[in-house]
């Protein structure tokens, strides 16, 4: 069963300007996608679209057999976006508690999965630090940390590698291969090595 599933979707911002043109996609449980494309081809428009953060001008999205937008299954779906949104006056653990409660996780959850994805994405020792003293590397890393809260079922990552020196972008890569036996991941990037 496909649990994401776009069905002839169109995007216009204006009449010139299309940036979905009658897309179908398929994805189902357990597989690892990439939508690969220069910048400006529509990947995040894609997402975005997907998730109901932006309306279609026809066609339909499904996520988890459901119709986009639905807020009740934004719990079980992890998302990155291209730039991070994170509150850089709290500190990495204060920005991973509000998002956690965001997704509705309990108090005795949430502090243990924020142990988990903090050691996961390598920022345990620096939760109590302000985010505006994190380098590029670590928001995308506590960005991720914040997506893999609550273990989705769906993690969807818009160019994660963005802002990490090559040995990160090597054990994000690696993070996702290992994390793609238990959930279906979506990729969009413009870096053909991250793909290969």
């Amino acid at each position: 069963m496909a649990l994401i599933e776009l069905k002839d979707v169109t995007k216009k911002y204006d009449k010139s300007t299309t940036a979905l043109r009658h897309i179908d996609l398929s994805v189902n449980s357990g597989e690892f996608v990439y939508l690969v494309g220069p910048s400006g081809a529509g990947k995040s428009t894609m997402i975005k679209t997907m998730l109901g953060m932006e309306k279609a001008d026809s066609g339909i999205a499904l996520v988890l057999d459901r119709t986009m937008p639905n807020r009740h299954i934004l719990g079980d779906i992890g998302y990155m976006a291209q730039s991070d949104a994170l509150y850089e006056a709290l500190s990495g653990q204060e920005n991973l508690e509000f998002f956690g409660q965001l997704k509705g996780l309990s108090k005795k959850d949430l502090t243990t999965e924020i142990a988990h994805v903090a050691q996961v994405v390598d920022l345990t020792d620096h939760l109590n630090k302000a985010v505006s003293g994190y380098s590029g590397g670590m928001k995308r890393r506590l960005s991720l940390a914040i997506a893999l809260l609550g273990n989705p079922q769906l993690l969807i990552l818009d160019e994660p590698t963005a802002g990490l020196d090559p040995k990160e972008r090597v054990r994000l890569r690696e993070l996702l291969a290992d994390m793609a036996k238990d959930r279906i991941i979506l990729v969009a990037t413009h870096v053909v090595s991250d793909v290969e």
